[in-house]
């Protein structure tokens, strides 16, 4: 039996300042659709500056949120196609 492989790839971009980084995190599904999604963490002024962590804070944060959107994506493609309610979809 032959079997399809499909990969998606998820960019994440990082902005920074002194106290706080962003991320933005999006991925192209096959069906052309873009999810994108953000994450945020701030350092407390007592904090050594160490940007690497902030970046795994607000990238970790990021794509959560981009998970969450694609389980919502889903439970609304399995409502359609069966026509009813279904339970929703978490981990």
């Amino acid at each position: 039996m032959l079997k399809t492989a499909v990969g998606w790839h998820v960019e994440l971009e990082f902005e920074e300042d002194t106290h706080r980084t962003r991320a933005a995190a999006l991925v192209r599904l096959p069906d052309g659709t873009e999810v994108r999604s953000h994450g945020y963490a701030s350092r407390h002024p007592a904090d050594g500056n160490q940007p690497r962590v902030g970046e795994e804070v607000a990238g970790a944060r990021a794509l959560n949120d981009l998970a969450m959107q694609l389980l919502t994506k889903a439970h609304g493609e399995i409502d359609s196609a069966s026509g009813r309610t279904s339970f929703p979809l978490s981990h």
